[in-house]
């Protein structure tokens, strides 16, 4: 096998500055990418490498750039896209020490270009904001407010501001004029830290709502860090609008989206891009994932447009790609793409779309090479394996969905570190694998049987399937074979986080546009 070539920091920064196409694509697990990562790094974790990389990386001769922190993944991780199709690609040279080395910049904490920028549209354009005393203090007195929480539906269920109404960012300026009608009612909107609300508050400005409109400042973390109560399980969502109102947003939306310099485009455009073999277009719905589910493009991913524009290095993870919004209203398309502009990206909105163009319905599916299939078998087989006492159980779901809830006696492991788990876990006759539908365990069979020469099987329906059997379920952190670096336990999720650690992630917030400018490539701007 020829030597796999490598690419320099001073490359791929230059490619960067040119705004050509590239991948730079970290494949260890998300803790440790979230401890330091280049800022336009994607984190695509070697273990679930099948499951994500053609949706993320959809052309085949992309120029990808692969890296760790000498554990020896990128590697594998070169072989295996080369095996899925890949044709170029490359090691960064030195790997993350590399990097380091030669003088690059590295960003901790996840969804970085994101949060970095809306750090430097707070500084730029002086986003409004009231602190968490002072909202506190409005709802006591029963002002004229109306809290609106720009996150996921079940990020606002698991906490949120007293009479907060959960309203996903890119849906603020479609909604905002139906939850307050009059132009005196303060609205507040909050996230869980500092981006969402800074962006949400500064759409509503953009977009010339009459109200006066401030951000929560510093979010639920601010809130808690203020010895105040937040509430739980709570579900008001917003109201359908009235056609008045959703003209008269997409009026004020269209208006930003010119301001930010998007594109338009028709579906016309959108079927030349596609077959354009020299470029990447991703074709990102931005409405609802029960609209998408209703009817949408085809081709077209489910992309909610406050997520996209908060998690756009995962969606998009080839930098300098072009990128379709769709919706069909005119507002939170351009809306989320007067932010992507922003963000340095080629954005276009699709226009003058017919009902007739959401053809296809259902939820958004990943794009997958062909699924192994290895030896299955059912969960009355595995209860009786089980029984004789010569059988382990390794369960490949995330952690968290692990301690949730697992099969009584599995093991968890991380699929990169099957070596390590491997030491962790007595030796068996045979070995099951599993996960929430059994997807991922279904990569991993091969890869066990050569570690171990016994009988690998997998569980068909995974974990459903033992739910929908009404068999036994344990939860806890028992068993778990390797650490739990799968995921980055975010200072901002949950209020029981140390103070310590919610307040230093308030001050990494803070420090981020000058880093920024250390960095020098982001190619970010504020209208």
């Amino acid at each position: 096998m020829s030597a796999i070539p490598t690419r320099s920091y001073a490359a791929i920064r230059q490619a960067l500055l040119d705004k050509q196409e590239l991948a730079l694509i970290d494949v260890r697990e998300e803790a440790p990418f979230a401890e330091e990562h280049p800022l336009f790094a994607a984190n695509i974790a070697l273990s679930k490498l099948e499951l994500e990389i053609y949706a993320r990386v959809p052309r085949r001769d992309t120029s990808i750039t692969l890296y760790d922190d000498g554990e020896g993944l990128a590697l594998q991780a070169v072989k295996r896209l080369q095996a899925l199709g890949y044709v170029d690609v490359a090691l960064l040279a030195g790997g993350l020490t590399g990097w380091r080395d030669a003088g690059g910049e590295l960003f901790r904490d996840v969804n970085v270009p994101s949060k970095a920028f809306g750090e430097l549209v707070e500084s730029q354009r002086h986003t409004p904001s009231l602190a968490a005393e002072e909202v506190q203090a409005l709802l006591e007195q029963h002002a004229d407010v109306v809290v609106l929480d720009a996150r996921r539906f079940d990020e606002y269920q698991t906490m949120s501001i007293p009479s907060g109404i959960s309203v996903p960012g890119a849906e603020l300026v479609l909604r905002a004029r139906e939850l307050a009608p009059n132009p005196n009612t303060q609205i507040i909107v909050n996230c869980a830290g500092r981006t969402r609300s800074i962006i949400g508050t500064q759409s509503l400005v953009n977009a010339g709502i009459p109200n006066p409109v401030a951000a929560l400042r510093n979010g639920t973390i601010g809130w808690t860090l203020a010895g105040q109560k937040l509430e739980h399980g709570q579900s008001r969502r917003f109201p359908e609008v009235s056609s008045s109102t959703q003209q008269t947003a997409a009026q004020s939306a269209r208006a930003v989206a010119d301001k930010a310099r998007v594109g338009r485009a028709s579906l016309e455009d959108l079927t030349l891009w596609q077959a354009d073999a020299s470029r990447t277009t991703y074709l990102f719905d931005v409405r609802t994932p029960e609209e998408f589910e209703a009817g949408h493009l085809p081709g077209a991913r489910s992309t909610p447009g406050g997520q996209l524009v908060q998690e756009t290095d995962h969606f998009a993870s080839v930098r300098g790609a072009r990128l379709v919004l769709v919706d069909d209203d005119g507002v939170r398309a351009n809306m989320s793409a007067s932010w992507l502009a922003q963000m340095g990206w080629q954005v276009y909105v699709l226009d003058a779309l017919e009902r007739s163009a959401f053809s296809q319905t259902g939820a958004w599916q990943a794009p997958l090479p062909p699924v192994p299939q290895p030896p299955a078998i059912d969960p009355q087989t595995l209860t009786q394996w089980l029984a004789a006492g010569d059988t382990q159980v390794l369960d490949f779901t995330s952690s968290a969905n692990y301690v949730a809830r697992h099969i009584p006696g599995a093991w968890w492991a991380i699929r990169a570190q099957l070596p390590q788990a491997l030491e962790q876990i007595p030796v068996a006759e045979r070995y099951v694998l599993t996960c929430g539908s059994s997807l991922l365990a279904r990569f991993v069979v091969a890869e066990l049987q050569e570690l171990t020469n016994k009988p690998v099987y997998v569980l068909e329906g995974g974990h459903g399937a033992w739910a929908a059997a009404a068999l036994p379920l344990e939860a806890g952190e028992q068993r778990l074979a390797v650490p739990r670096s799968d995921r980055y336990r975010r200072p901002y999720e949950g209020t029981d986080n140390p103070r310590e650690a919610m307040q230093g992630y308030l001050d990494w917030e803070f420090g981020l546009v000058e880093q920024l400018s250390r960095d020098g490539t982001h190619g970010f701007y504020v209208i």
